[in-house]
């Protein structure tokens, strides 16, 4: 039943996002339905700021695991936060390792959400490999209904420059595929030596199922946006106002002004500047 509750809320607070819903509940459903997965069930989220990835990443926790994000079984880790120096990296591989075997041991059914993807040391990705793949024991643990999020900003600027480019061709974001998308994202995030993704055996070994691209957001998203944290501020909604607030951000290109370049992300804090 939470399946189809997830769908509806998907469909009705996630703004102006068709691939995410799409690969979102393929991932969700394919996987839970199956009950004994060969592997657990990897997605990565890619996107610039705003676009909606922590948003459905607890959205997700919260319909999988009862308390949501403050379930004993759902872990929450930011490189960082808990990885901040390189000089010790040798100390976080042990303790990522020792971390998420003992999580699994507890329960198998646990979510890791990665944020910040890209800013997380190549060589600590490693350690996480063995936990993603098709084997049926690491360490002992069956761990074969775990999910994994990452999340990461790295590809947004293609996703933004493809979409773009597809606005100009006359394409509507509903019709964009992930077949437009997945090429920009591979090279931007998979390729570069830059990324915590690069040389690291998730990708070659194939281990990611879902690559989930958030696409720029449009003025008339942000305004949506505005509409709903009003009413969840209790707020009164006048059109005037959803406008102003919309209007208030900064949009790209410098041309067309087509997205915003902050995605919803500063509508609650605008709101505060009319009131």
């Amino acid at each position: 039943h939470f399946v189809s509750g997830l769908e509806f809320d998907l469909a009705t607070s996630l703004v102006g996002q068709p691939l995410v819903r799409q690969q979102v509940m393929k991932g969700v459903r394919e996987f839970l339905e199956d009950q004994n997965p060969v592997k657990p069930l990897v997605m990565s989220f890619h996107g610039s700021t705003g676009t909606g990835k922590t948003y459905v990443s607890s959205m997700l926790i919260r319909y999988l695991f009862q308390g949501g994000l403050q379930s004993p079984y759902v872990h929450h880790f930011s490189p960082i936060v808990h990885f901040p120096h390189a000089e010790q990296i040798e100390q976080y591989k042990k303790s990522l390792k020792n971390w998420i075997q003992g999580n699994l041991t507890n329960c198998g059914r646990s979510a890791f959400l990665f944020d910040e993807m890209d800013k997380m040391h190549p060589g600590l990705i490693d350690v996480i490999i063995p936990f993603l793949g098709p084997s049926w024991v690491v360490y002992g643990t069956n761990y074969r209904k775990a999910i994994f999020i990452f999340i990461s900003n790295a590809g947004g600027e293609q996703i933004n420059n493809v979409t773009l480019a597809l606005w100009r061709a006359r394409k509507d974001r509903e019709e964009i595929s992930l077949q437009d998308l997945e090429p920009a994202i591979s090279k931007a995030v998979f390729e570069n030596p830059q990324s915590g993704f690069w040389k690291s055996g998730i990708i070659n070994e194939h281990l990611i199922d879902f690559v989930v691209p958030f696409l720029p957001l449009k003025h008339h998203h942000v305004k949506q946006c505005v509409v709903s944290e009003l009413v969840q501020q209790g707020l009164e909604v006048r059109p005037g106002l959803v406008q102003e607030v919309a209007d208030s951000i900064p949009y790209f290109p410098e041309e067309e002004k087509l997205f915003s370049s902050t995605g919803c992300k500063t509508v609650a804090s605008r709101i505060s500047f009319f009131f």
